[in-house]
């Protein structure tokens, strides 16, 4: 089956091209790209329109398994978005053994090709480290290092770190786990320990892991952890390690409001005066609260009797994160998690919205803005086979209006899907047109 997209502004920052060119897909591979109208089985118009290697959400956290199967509910909403690879086992955190979870992919196939990061505080709960604010036995590392190694020789691509969640975890288990990927070329990504004024020796931490064992670093959801009116002096920070030759980079979502778990360490005693607010800036997603700002005594309640309540915290700066995506380090990265379409719109908007709002509104031009969906996450993971258009490469293709882009998708209803997604295409087939899914089993698992 041989597809052209033909008439299209075709924007691949890997190779330079932004222009109209014609795109010839066959076998599932990227065949031809040019000026001229080669013969093919299947034409689509993309007059109007812009063409790109399809959109790679680095940050993500993944659908969860149930009786050996994906419950797929984030994966289309990915989909919708114009993300052809979604990136999970972010935060420390696996739903799922990563490398079963693969295999599972691969068996029955997903909305999105599916990567997975080794999350370490997955396999420190798998060695018998259950308790987050407890440290680790030496039995209980080792095991962890074997699983951690395992997963990484399986194909996942790198390890993640939560260590704001995992206050147990201490500088030497870290070092342990992030040592893993020493002579890999993966990268370390971390949640780092903490975040607004400790932001700084929280990122040191981290870098000193990556200078140890010359490994590449990845800073996750910036905007959550230094957008606080630290932003400026973070991106100094990293330009500081980055002229050292330093391998890190950052990425963020398009929104200026956080999201996590009511139970997790995030809001233990202090959060206030670390943010410098009152609980009303907290929103309950879920429950018998859901939609509503927090008291003291809401507050109190939902911790204690459904610590697994998420929320929204309305205490980002907007400034922190317009600075932080015109920054060239800085990618793009949704850290979408949903509990059956219920969280933040981030999960659903990301990707539109950061065209719509970060794009339109001239704070990255729209080359940058798809160098930071498509080519830098790629380069970052090292999925060879993506994020450009290449003869040879992957034929997973995003084709958008950019004038009619825009997330719907809001803080009241956050799984709302956006508009302006014209046709995705996963290994040369057409998988949505118009925002209409027409295969959701199309994705495979991604190894490196």
């Amino acid at each position: 089956m041989k597809t052209l997209i033909y008439g299209g502004r075709v924007i691949d920052p890997a190779n330079g091209l932004d222009g109209a060119y014609n795109l010839l897909l066959e076998h599932g591979k990227v065949a031809w790209i040019g000026t001229e109208v080669p013969d093919a089985d299947e034409t689509i118009d993309a007059t109007g329109k812009i063409v790109t290697p399809g959109f790679i959400d680095i940050h993500m956290h993944e659908d969860p398994v149930e009786d050996g199967k994906i419950r797929q509910c984030i994966f289309p909403m990915m989909l919708r978005q114009g993300v052809t690879t979604a990136v999970g086992g972010n935060c420390g955190g696996n739903v799922h053994d990563p490398v079963d979870y693969l295999n599972i992919v691969d068996r029955d196939g997903a909305a999105v090709n599916v990567a997975l990061y080794a999350g370490h505080e997955y396999f420190r709960i798998a060695a018998g480290a259950e308790d987050i604010y407890g440290g680790s036995t030496e039995a209980e590392r080792q095991e962890m290092e074997q699983n951690i190694r395992a997963a990484l020789d399986a194909g996942c691509v790198g390890v993640s770190f939560g260590l704001r969640y995992v206050p147990g975890a201490d500088k030497e288990e870290f070092f342990r786990a992030a040592g893993c990927c020493a002579g890999t070329g993966k990268p370390i990504a971390s949640h780092v320990r903490d975040d607004a004024d400790a932001i700084f020796a929280s990122i040191e931490e981290l870098i000193e892991a990556g200078r140890t064992f010359q490994i590449p670093m990845q800073i996750s959801h910036i905007g959550s952890m230094a957008g606080f009116g630290q932003m400026e002096a973070v991106l100094k920070q990293v330009e500081e390690y980055q002229a050292e030759g330093l391998d890190v980079t950052l990425d963020c979502y398009p929104y200026f409001a956080f999201s996590t778990r009511l139970g997790t360490p995030t809001y233990d005693p202090g959060w206030l005066d670390r943010y410098h607010c009152d609980y009303d800036v907290l929103e309950f997603c879920d429950g018998k609260y859901r939609g509503q700002r927090a008291t003291k005594e809401t507050f109190d309640e939902v911790r204690a009797e459904f610590p697994d309540c998420l929320t929204v915290c309305y205490v980002m700066k907007e400034e922190d994160i317009r600075l932080a995506f015109r920054h060239p380090a800085v990618m793009l990265g949704s850290d979408g998690i949903t509990d059956n379409g219920r969280g933040h719109p981030r999960c659903a908007g990301t990707f539109p919205r950061f065209l719509s709002e970060f794009v339109k509104k001239g704070d990255v031009p729209l080359f940058e803005a798809v160098k930071k969906m498509t080519v830098m996450p790629a380069l970052r993971l090292k999925l060879h086979q993506k994020g450009h258009l290449s003869v040879g490469a992957d034929g997973d293709v995003t084709i958008f209006d950019c004038e009619a882009v825009r997330d719907r998708a809001t803080f009241a209803d956050p799984a709302l899907p956006p508009e302006g997604i014209c046709y995705v295409l996963m290994g040369g087939e057409v998988v949505l047109k118009d925002g209409a899914i027409l295969r959701d089993n199309c994705g495979k698992s991604v190894r490196t």
